[in-house]
């Protein structure tokens, strides 16, 4: 067994109102940053998995998500694996 790290972001799907990003957009205007817009909020996970292989880490990674992790309905999620 080995041990794999796997860091995964996850972001609401594009045509899911980001509430959040939308409130943080709007205080940065109030600071004088106009010239930021379209701010989208995600989360940021980290990892250690054991597993005999990369592609098995990363299948262990993708089912925690759906089944856990990240809402498969409203959110998208990128995973990164490394040794």
């Amino acid at each position: 067994m080995q041990k794999f790290y796997a860091t995964i972001k996850i972001t609401l799907r594009k045509g899911i109102l980001d509430v959040q990003g939308k409130a943080v957009e709007h205080a940065l205007h109030s600071l004088e940053y106009q010239m930021i817009s379209n701010v989208r909020i995600g989360k940021f996970v980290e990892l250690v998995i054991d597993a005999d292989s990369r592609e098995i880490a990363f299948t262990k990674a993708e089912e925690a998500c759906k089944k856990l992790i990240a809402n498969p309905i409203i959110e998208d999620f990128e995973i990164t694996i490394k040794d």
